[in-house]
Formats: C-alpha cells, structure tokens, sequence
C-alpha cells in the first residue's frame, strides 16, 4: 500500500513536472508574441506602435488589464487564455520599455542659458538674425553675408553686423498649412553671375478651388533686390492640400540641382508611380533643363527630371563635402522617419515598406523590407520629425568631426549622428528645447547655423574652450 501511494505520489509529480516543462517551453518571447497577436493590428514595430495616446493608463498593472481582459466593444481582443499569464506581463514589460524610448524626448525644462554642454563638446548660441516666423532655408552670400527666407514669404539680407533688411522680387507663396516660401540655395557660380534658386509652394485656381505644388524659381540677385525671375521647376499635378512639399534645394559637385518634393499626403497614388512628380526627388541642370543621363529620361510616360522615387516628405537633403554624395531624410507617419542615402534611380519604399504607423495608430504596412526598395541608413522610432541636416566638417568642433547634424522639429533639439562611413553607429540629443529647429547648415567659416521657428531665430555654434 505505501509503496503504491508512493508511485502514484512520483508519477503525479513527474507529471506536474512535466507538464510545467512543456510550458515553460512553449512559452515564447514578448516581442514574438507581438508579433504574432498585435503587429496585424497596431504595427510590425512595438516602438511606433507605443508612439500615441493612451486611454486606460501606461503602468504596469494598466497594460496586463488591457492584454488580459481587452475592450471588445472597442476592437481589441481578450488574450487571457492565448498567452500565459507570464507572457502577458513580458508584453506589458516589453511595452513600458518601448514607452521609455518615447519618453527620452521629452525633455524638463527650458535652456536657461545659451550655453549648451555635450559628449566633449560646448557651445554656446550666437544670435545672428531674429524677428522671423519660420526660417526655413540659409544661403551663404560672399564676403560673410547671409540670405534667410521665411516661410510666411519674406526674404532677409543679413550683413556682418547681423542687420537684417528685407529683400524684394521673390516668388507668391501658398502661405498656408505646411507651405510658404521654403528653401533657398546658390547658384555655384553665384559670385559670377549673381543666381539664387527658392522653392516654394506655387498657387493656382481650378474652378473654385485653390490648388498648389513645390516650384522653384530662379533670380538674380544684385543688393536686396531680385530681378529676371524664371520658375524652372513645376511639380505636377497640382492638389488640393497643403502639406508635404519637402522642397530642400542641394547642388552637387557637377552643378546639377537636386529638388525634394513630398507626396502631398497621397500616399496611396504618388509615390510609386513614375508618371507625377510628387513623392520624389528630381534632378536636373541650373536652368530646369533634363540630364540626358537621368534615370528614367527613356521610359514611356515617366517624369524626366526623377532621380530617385518612393520618399513621403523629404525635408532635410545635403550634399556630403567629402563624397560629394546626396543625402536625405523624410518623416515617417507615427514613426519610421528615415535617413536615406540617394542612389540614382532608387525606390525608397513608401508606402509599400514602412517602420511607423499611421496616425490613427493602424498599420499603413506590415512589411519593412522588399526586395527592389532601400533601406534606410537609420530610422527614428519615435518619429522626431526631421529636417535640415549637414555634415561636420573643418576643425571648429573637433570632438564632432564627421558628425552628421539632423534637426528635429516635433522634439525640438538638434540629433548628432556619429558616422563611420555611411553607417550611423551612435546618436546624441544636442541643444534640447531650443526650440522647433528647422534647418542646419555649415557655414565656409566651418561654424555650423542653426535656425528655429515660432519665433525665428538663427544663431551660430560658437565652440566654448572647456
């Protein structure tokens, strides 16, 4: 009798035992069951997806809540039962870690000083203009002057002296939504012949409506006036919206100009057709005429002027001094802003391939990578909404040598990425809260230009001695 208690006694054990081994086996890792039950649903990256508002709290016990029972009335289902009860609190744990990179951004307080201290680096905020809405573009006139445009329409000559007057004969602007007067580059040759390019967002009437698009005209320049005014560049069709004009304005070491133009929030029909110009990036020669050797100059019904194509809103683009390569990043929806290297004839994914959400936190795709479209060089979960960028070059701030320089908009800092050839291998946020910086730029003194938005102001990186 005792030793049969005792046999059944070991084989109850042996059972239990097993059976919690078999459990415990198939048991499987947060970010596989994300994958497996939410990324359908709230996207193929848990980063993105924790990029938005929360109803029913951010703690810990909040999250197990809504895994474990749900909100069937409202579309998310009840995992109780599906996944184990450890399973459940690795997911919320995997969520309150994923909110914590959101949370990095959000920074305390405001500067209060014009001081600003980083990884071996300090510097401090010289103002060289302000009493400007939105500085979007900076042009480095000869003789250490400086040309600003602003996107509610005004142009700005700035002197040595950092006086600002007021330069006439630009472009009419759509002066609404995300559109206005935008970028602003040299001619090459512009010492010579005097020739600045502005992109901006063109207006026109179809029927009762006010349609607009990214133009760039081209000027001369002689004092603070500009004359013999020619639009070079029309990105067609027209639409009816008033965002994602992208518009960055870069010439490359053979003088041809490279123009970004966004999709213009038609996700579904302008990117990845070759036959509009929205989407895209455009290259063509200093007088809006087509390369011959452009990409898709011989393909039936193509847009001539494309380079490259598949890009949302590209609002930072640049030309690397040492390369000579073209560069460019572009917002992501709710995540997924990227940093592309420009290849000629490239596709750059979007909307087919994408790190972010959409703003209603649905999916836009569940697939980051095809074959046939780049990847980026980096992506920013969450979306910090870039915008110019410029490389370090010169010897003013040695400990960032080489550093790529991206502005942020939504978190209002400056992003260094260290580079080891293309390849960014570590990040670090500079000049929190200084405001919306809109672009950057380095300047032939080797000093890197800041400019931010709300109000506007553009200040230059004096290198402090620490």
């Amino acid at each position: 009798m005792i030793k049969y208690t005792i046999g059944v006694a070991f084989a109850a054990v042996t059972a239990l035992s097993s059976s919690f081994v078999e459990k415990k086996a198939a048991e499987k890792p947060a970010r596989t069951n994300y994958q497996t039950y939410c990324a359908s649903c709230h996207g193929e990256k848990v980063e993105a997806f924790v990029d938005r508002k929360w109803k029913h709290g951010t703690e810990k016990a909040n999250l197990v809540a809504s895994i474990t029972g749900g909100y069937p009335d409202l579309g998310m289902p009840t995992w109780k039962g599906v996944m184990t009860d450890k399973e459940i609190s690795d997911m919320a744990d995997l969520i309150g870690e994923s909110l914590k990179n959101v949370d990095q951004y959000k920074f305390a307080s405001k500067p209060t000083s014009n001081i600003f201290t980083s990884e071996g680096q300090t510097v401090k905020l010289d103002t060289i203009a302000s009493g400007m809405e939105s500085p979007w573009g900076m042009a480095f006139l000869p003789g250490g002057e400086f040309l600003i445009s602003d996107r509610n329409g005004s142009i700005y000559r700035v002197d040595k002296m950092h006086q600002k007057t007021a330069v006439t004969g630009g472009p009419e602007v759509v002066f609404e939504g995300q559109g206005g007067l935008l970028d602003v580059a040299l001619h090459p040759n512009f010492a010579n012949n005097g020739l600045v390019y502005f992109s901006y967002s063109a207006g026109k009437m179809e029927g009762n409506q006010k349609l607009s698009t990214t133009a760039v005209m081209r000027a001369k320049l002689t004092g603070t006036t500009l004359s013999d005014q020619t639009v070079i560049f029309e990105a067609m069709p027209y639409s009816k919206t008033r965002h994602h004009y992208g518009s960055r304005l870069v010439f490359d070491n053979k003088g041809y100009l490279f123009v970004s133009v966004g999709e213009r929030g038609n996700e579904k029909e302008n990117p990845q057709t070759l036959t509009n110009d929205l989407g895209k990036i455009h290259r063509m020669y200093d007088d809006g005429r087509v390369p011959e050797d452009n990409p898709f100059v011989k393909t039936p019904n193509a847009r001539p002027t494309i380079y490259s194509y598949g890009h949302r809103n590209p609002q930072g683009m640049y030309k690397n001094p040492a390369t000579g390569e073209i560069w460019a990043n572009e917002h992501g929806p709710r995540g997924g802003d990227e940093l592309n290297l420009v290849k000629k004839g490239a596709n750059y994914g979007w909307p087919v391939i994408c790190y972010g959400i959409n703003y209603d936190g649905k999916p836009i795709t569940n697939l980051t990578a095809k074959e046939g479209m780049e990847q980026p060089v980096t992506y920013w979960l969450p979306s910090i909404a870039p915008s110019g960028m410029a490389t370090v070059d010169g010897t003013k701030y040695p400990a960032w040598k080489n550093n790529l320089m991206v502005g942020s908009l939504r978190f209002q800092y400056l992003n260094r990425c260290v580079m080891e050839g293309n390849k960014v291998v570590k990040q670090e946020q500079l000049l929190k809260n200084i405001g919306r910086v809109r672009n950057i730029e380095t300047g032939p003194d080797g000093y890197l230009y800041v400019s931010v938005e709300s109000p506007g102001f553009v200040y230059r990186l004096q290198p402090v001695k620490e």
